[in-house]
């Protein structure tokens, strides 16, 4: 695979990350703003503990309180997993507010689906994306106990 995929991120732009796969997808924080230049994405997984403003791309709001888990736990597997499935073709972005702690977790959780051991997710997110990602030990619990298949 090329640095750009057909969807458009560019590997080494920042927040994107290439998972093992050759997938690419674009961690951000939603309190930074949005490089004017940068392309939109397609689809968009928020992890805030309220519903994002309207956006002009097709998203999904996950109920993820910051510092904490996802609070719709029967949910978030099924949303990541459809974010994951996406990455392989289109412009996906995963954003919370600082687009490190929420954000890296999700990755991570990308990550394992994409065949990263669950003991390694967090380390590979934190090389790759930010090295403050995952910012809590029950975040890091989480990405342990992700299922990978289903």
């Amino acid at each position: 695979m090329t640095d750009e995929t057909a969807t458009g991120w560019r590997a080494g732009e920042p927040g994107v990350l290439r998972l093992p796969s050759g997938r690419l997808v674009r961690g951000r924080g939603l309190r930074r703003p949005l490089d004017p230049a940068a392309p939109l994405p397609a689809y968009g997984v928020y992890l805030l503990g309220r519903p994002p403003p309207a956006l002009p791309w097709d998203a999904h709001w996950l109920r993820w309180p910051d510092f904490r888990l996802p609070a719709e736990r029967d949910r978030a597997p099924a949303v990541l997993r459809e974010a994951w499935r996406r990455c392989a073709d289109e412009r996906v972005e995963i954003a919370c507010g600082g687009g490190r702690g929420r954000t890296g977790t999700a990755l991570a959780c990308l990550a394992v689906l994409d065949g990263v051991p669950p003991e390694e997710a967090v380390a590979f997110v934190r090389r790759h994306y930010d090295r403050r990602a995952v910012e809590t030990p029950w975040q890091r619990r989480y990405v342990r106990r992700f299922p990978s298949a289903g």
